[in-house]
């Protein structure tokens, strides 16, 4: 498997992977990649810099001794979108921090006034809040944000 960074006629830049290089070429010939942003099949290559590796990346672990995942790096476009999404939260919903879990049961029962809230949950949680029927949506928190 290859991973190629690519970008469209348009501008926009994205990953996929491919079996070899032969199919990519192939694919593209026939309009078969796609931009996921704009849908164009005017798709090159770009010039990418090689991975190299550490040993304990080789071994396919961190130093926290956690699986290696390369992220992905989202265009400038989807990043924005991204934090004007969190921005237009913040700004109309309550910020109930950890009680987040308590708090959409209590609003989904009945218990208390419905409103708008965002906090922090576990997956675990988040999975239970589903299987009763209260819709929730996580919110992703870009890379760069974390600094």
């Amino acid at each position: 498997m290859i991973r190629y960074a690519l970008i469209c006629d348009a501008g926009h830049a994205f990953e996929s992977w491919f079996r070899d290089s032969e199919s990519f070429d192939r694919q593209a010939r026939r309009g078969q990649v796609n931009c996921p942003t704009c849908h164009s099949a005017r798709v090159s290559k770009q010039i990418m810099a090689p991975a190299v590796a550490t040993r304990k990346e080789e071994a396919g672990q961190a130093e926290t001794g956690q699986p290696m995942v390369m992220p992905a790096a989202p265009d400038a476009e989807i990043r924005q979108m991204l934090r004007a999404l969190r921005a237009q939260i913040e700004a109309n919903a309550e910020h109930v921090g950890p009680r987040f879990a308590e708090e959409a049961r209590k609003i989904h029962y009945g218990e208390t006034e419905e409103r708008a809230i965002y906090g922090t949950t576990s997956v675990k949680e988040a999975a239970a809040l589903h299987e009763e029927g209260i819709e929730v949506l996580p919110i992703p928190v870009l890379p760069d944000e974390r600094n």
